[in-house]
């Protein structure tokens, strides 16, 4: 790294990377939690399911909103000596970070299909769903200000998360056109030459 610059990631990788494990675990739980009928019978459980998915997407969608918009209006111009990280790395260091949390929700979900099919299923996908969301406001953030934003690497949680948490002090900001990811963190579709 060159002196006196930073390794950046970006803000709606980090917040994107978590949306697609949870949400296919969480599938893959309700699936295989539909077939005990549990304690309160399938129906409950899925209706139950429902109410938590919809209930978590919209809570995880929602909290530390003022906490991103804050740092994002705050965001100073990066540096040319900062190192920005490729959205590949950042995803992969989030869920190398996050994988036994995973597994042991995946599993929690699999368990409680037995007391109430399908709920907890439900609900790790509406977690997943509600990042996603996120993201995707990051996303109409990041182009009404035409910039990106970006986090330094080593205030991020040791998991490669918490890319608005207590240790993050400002976010860094470049050109619509840096990096390897689009606004909202999804891969950037590369345009055809002229």
């Amino acid at each position: 790294m060159a002196r006196g610059g930073q390794g950046l990631a970006r803000v709606a990788v980090v917040v994107r990377a978590g949306a697609a494990p949870l949400w296919w675990c969480g599938v893959v739980a309700a699936g295989v939690g539909v077939l005990p009928s549990g304690f309160t019978g399938r129906r409950i459980g899925v209706m139950a399911g429902a109410a938590l998915f919809i209930v978590a997407a919209a809570v995880v969608a929602l909290v530390r909103r003022k906490r991103y918009s804050a740092l994002a209006r705050a965001a100073v111009r990066a540096s040319k000596h900062d190192v920005l990280q490729d959205r590949s790395v950042a995803v992969r260091n989030w869920r190398r970070g996050h994988r036994w949390w995973l597994l042991l929700a995946f599993a929690a979900a699999l368990g409680s299909a037995f007391a109430v099919p399908a709920a907890a299923g439900l609900l790790l996908a509406g977690c997943g769903t509600g990042l996603r969301l996120k993201a995707s406001w990051l996303g109409r953030l990041e182009r009404a200000e035409d910039a990106l934003l970006w986090v330094r690497v080593d205030w991020l949680a040791g998991n490669g998360g918490r890319p608005a948490g207590k240790a993050v002090k400002s976010y860094r900001s470049t050109g619509i056109a840096a990096g390897d990811a689009a606004p909202g963190g999804a891969r950037r579709r590369t345009a055809a030459l002229v």
